[in-house]
């Protein structure tokens, strides 16, 4: 279950060089890699001959030619030579998707390229805002997306799989509240006049035993992007009413990519606008996010199996409002871009 006809990201920018790489998206093979001057290239990964993967071949200038019999393609995906014949048969080519580079990911658009607006790409601008640094990573997922997107929005988990890093015995019962506009879901919850988790301790620099004000507002948008706005504050120092400086600040941004329908591609970064000059910060968060989303990929990977093995009886609870939402907003999508396939 997909949507097609939007913007997802299919690498970090370091990712794409002249070496060329290959990747899953949608069910689709993509071979990715940039031109002579750098431009970032997206091919179906699958030569129109006999399906030999093109990310075996070669990079000549900018051609790029398939291992197997050595058919050349442009970056438009069209045919320019088969060697052995003069002739290149009408209709030889692979499929050309859309790419554009920003906030240092490259995205991608799977679905029909007539619709591909780069205006519609979710706004994740604090990885370039000089104002912001961050630490960013990627995580291939064994499970469908979806499941990644649930537990970014239902963090009630967080003492129970993050005892050491992220959760407080308190955290669980945090006040919240769901909100919707459009397609977009917030939920946002604050914790008051409570410890500290570590991990928040540790980036504040708060003393043993004092208190704080605890918020976290996570933002869904479609078909998969979630954002959370972080921090802890001393109590008492205005952060629910807007002032944020007394304290951490954080956002935590989230692209997951779906590879099929039971695996993705996790892109995540934590951005920070305190200690600026302090670059450990940065290559700290990489790693600590990291190993703290590594608890969760072992939780969602062990959720994927129990489905696979057939339905079960499941309960919802009220924490789970948010994530219910989501499912709702992309099984639409999913249906209206299937409803106007039929049409035409």
């Amino acid at each position: 279950m997909f949507v097609r006809n939007a913007w997802y990201v299919a690498a970090w920018d370091h990712e794409v060089g002249r070496s060329m790489m290959r990747r899953i998206i949608l069910d689709e093979p993509v071979v990715l890699y940039r031109t002579v001057d750098g431009k970032p290239v997206a091919l179906e990964d699958r030569c129109c001959h006999r399906q030999a993967p093109l990310s075996m071949g070669k990079l000549i200038g900018d051609i790029l030619k398939c291992p197997y019999h050595g058919l050349e393609y442009d970056t438009t995906g069209k045919c320019v030579k088969v060697p052995s014949q003069d002739m290149v048969p009408k209709g030889a080519k692979v499929r050309a998707f859309p790419v554009v580079e920003r906030n240092h990911w490259v995205w991608i658009w799977m679905g029909d390229p007539a619709k591909a607006d780069p205006a519609l790409i979710e706004d994740f601008h604090w990885l370039d805002d000089p104002g912001w640094r961050f630490g960013g990573s990627y995580l291939h997922v064994d499970a469908n997306y979806l499941l990644v997107v649930e537990n970014l929005l239902d963090t009630t988990h967080l003492p129970f799989l993050h005892p050491t890093s992220l959760g407080t015995d308190a955290f669980a019962r945090s006040e919240f509240e769901v909100t919707r506009e459009g397609d977009r879901v917030v939920v946002t919850r604050w914790l008051m006049n409570e410890l500290p988790a570590p991990f928040h301790k540790q980036m504040g620099g708060f003393a043993d035993g004092m208190k704080v004000d605890r918020w976290q507002v996570a933002s869904f948008g479609p078909p998969c992007f979630v954002k959370l706005d972080v921090g802890s504050s001393p109590v008492g120092t205005g952060a629910r009413q807007g002032d944020r400086s007394k304290g951490m600040n954080m956002y935590n941004l989230n692209a997951i990519t779906p590879e099929t329908g039971k695996t993705a591609h996790y892109f995540f970064a934590q951005a920070y606008n305190f200690k600026l000059g302090e670059r450990w910060i940065s290559d700290m968060l990489k790693t600590q996010v990291h190993n703290i989303f590594l608890e969760d990929m072992a939780m969602i990977k062990a959720q994927q199996k129990n489905m696979d093995l057939g339905p079960s009886q499941v309960v919802n609870l009220g924490q789970d409002k948010a994530w219910i939402v989501m499912r709702q907003i992309v099984e639409r999508l999913v249906k209206e871009e299937q409803q106007q396939v039929r049409a035409a």
